[in-house]
């Protein structure tokens, strides 16, 4: 067998372990930088960042917690401004991919060095991947100045994760590796790792959302986040991220639920294409039919299939369909008005997709659905 392939390889330190938060402080020391600024939301589902602030010390020098989803350029800048005044020299962020994209933001700006302490499964962190909304128009671009130095994965600031954001950040995070199965730069390394993702992920995923105090399934699900960002870091996105940035940039929709839904639908619509990802995504996910498998997964995991339930106007559907179309997003396949308006309308509407995701069922009939 004749194998060929490139992989850039990207740099960072990764500490995977249960309690890892208590060696931040050692992890900040590391890099030789003496004045952080914590980057953190407050309130109930933010509360790490009082343990990281008190666990830095004297290092923490400021507080920036205006954090919101889809990183608005107004509060990038007010970010900006917070560390130039308080003079620091690298950034913390703790919480999920909206704090993680913000110090990105910001680091872009400043080219600070970032240490990443992810509380949900959105792998941002391990990405060089940045993203800002200016108006109703997400920008997303590729820089390495924004890849976190190093990334501390601690399964114990899991635990307390709810299940309205549990179930919606795993599949966003599933999202991540089955795309990186068929995305431009995939490989055989990120997808070796991409398949073991999707393992960890769905197998863990209704038990986390059932038990979310259950301390070994978060470590398994949390590790299938870690194989998330990673492939998608190197392997690059493809036709399903790319309508996601669109829809939640255009009309503010929530990211972890936005991936969530749209997932089944992508995945019907990329397969015929991708025939080996599909094999590998089916093989992890123990399946004939991986955009049915997905969709029942939404399911069990108590997350709405219809994007009108996370607040997509109805009334949009035909701009929805004319912006993804202007703005042609990478895909394996043409995107092209009739099969992105039945993409949508599938999503619109929360219907199990139709056909698997390989050969020898596609075109097969799902079962019906309620």
């Amino acid at each position: 067998m004749t194998v060929e392939f490139e992989y850039d390889a990207l740099p960072g330190r990764v500490v995977f372990a249960s309690g890892a938060l208590a060696r931040i402080a050692d992890e900040v020391d590391r890099l030789g930088v003496e004045r952080v600024l914590l980057v953190a939301g407050h309130g109930r589902m933010d509360a790490h960042g009082e343990q990281v602030r008190t666990v830095l010390g004297h290092r923490c020098v400021g507080w920036f917690d205006e954090i919101r989803v889809h990183v608005p350029v107004t509060l990038v800048h007010k970010g900006v401004a917070a560390a130039r005044s308080a003079a620091a020299d690298a950034l913390v962020c703790v919480g999920g991919g909206s704090a993680t994209g913000m110090a990105k933001a910001i680091a872009r700006e400043l080219a600070l060095p970032i240490v990443a302490v992810p509380t949900t499964y959105s792998g941002s962190e391990m990405t060089p991947i940045w993203g800002t909304t200016s108006g109703r128009r997400k920008q997303t671009g590729q820089d390495r100045v924004v890849l976190p130095r190093t990334v501390i994965y601690d399964p114990e600031l899991t635990l307390s994760m709810p299940p309205g954001v549990t179930g919606p950040s795993g599949m966003n995070a599933l999202a991540h590796c089955i795309e990186a199965l068929y995305a431009p730069h995939a490989n055989p390394v990120t997808s070796t790792l991409a398949e073991e993702g999707i393992r960890a992920l769905a197998g863990g995923l209704p038990e986390v959302v059932a038990h979310g105090d259950d301390a070994e399934a978060r470590a398994a699900v949390l590790y299938g986040a870690y194989l998330a960002g990673a492939t998608l870091a190197v392997a690059g996105t493809s036709v399903h991220h790319k309508i996601a940035h669109i829809l939640g940039g255009t009309w503010d929709l929530p990211h972890g639920p936005l991936h969530a839904i749209l997932l089944p639908h992508t995945v019907a619509f990329a397969a015929p294409a991708v025939p080996d990802a599909m094999a590998a995504a089916a093989r992890a996910l123990g399946t004939t039919d991986v955009p049915g498998a997905l969709f029942d997964l939404l399911r069990t995991l108590g997350i709405p299939p219809r994007l009108t339930a996370i607040g997509m106007p109805a009334e949009a559907f035909d701009q929805a369909v004319d912006t993804i179309v202007e703005r042609r997003p990478v895909s394996p396949l043409p995107v092209e008005p009739g099969p992105v308006a039945a993409l949508l309308r599938s999503a619109f509407d929360g219907v199990r997709p139709k056909g698997a995701g390989t050969p020898a069922t596609w075109g097969r009939t799902a079962p019906p659905t309620d």
